[in-house]
């Protein structure tokens, strides 16, 4: 063997094989570490039958969705605390207590999904809610305005984006 043939090292198409290798590994490493710090942090989404027939462990983050029933928001004695049922427009009842501010659009029938966990005796406890609306919403700034009126003022606040 000379000294030139050792000099070398790897040829070509093993340095090649040996990156994809080192770069396959590497992706597949992190591939792990990533799903394994996010473990506890997925949120599992629910609907109030799934809810009802297999409720998640005490504590486990969970997004809850469905419908607010009627008649049920309360607001509690500290002003800012608010109980609720979450319902699938059956049978099945999830009951909510959420501390905050409300959104504008959450009203009783509207649609609501919740982030938060169960508690130890089994009310499902909210830390953010996002209200839904429906395919009519309107905002509030346009409600009163007659349709023609509506289409001018969104033609004027649009005509500087052309």
């Amino acid at each position: 063997m000379s000294e030139n043939d050792v000099s070398k090292g790897f040829k070509p198409k093993h340095q090649r094989l040996v990156l994809v290798t080192l770069a396959l590994v590497a992706l597949i490493g992190a591939g792990l570490l990533a799903s394994w710090g996010l473990r506890n942090q997925a949120n599992y989404f629910y609907l109030p039958d799934q809810f009802v027939a297999a409720p998640p462990p005490v504590g486990q983050a969970i997004r809850l969705g469905g419908m607010v029933a009627e008649g049920s928001i309360k607001t509690l004695g500290d002003g800012v605390t608010v109980s609720f049922v979450v319902t699938d427009q059956k049978e099945a009842r999830v009951p909510v207590l959420y501390t905050g501010i409300l959104p504008d659009l959450f009203v009783e029938n509207s649609g609501v999904v919740a982030d938060g966990s169960m508690d130890a005796k089994g009310v499902f406890v909210a830390d953010n809610l996002l209200a839904k609306h429906d395919e009519n919403y309107v905002p509030k700034e346009l409600e009163e305005m007659s349709q023609h009126q509506a289409a001018k003022m969104v033609e004027e606040t649009t005509m500087g984006l052309e």
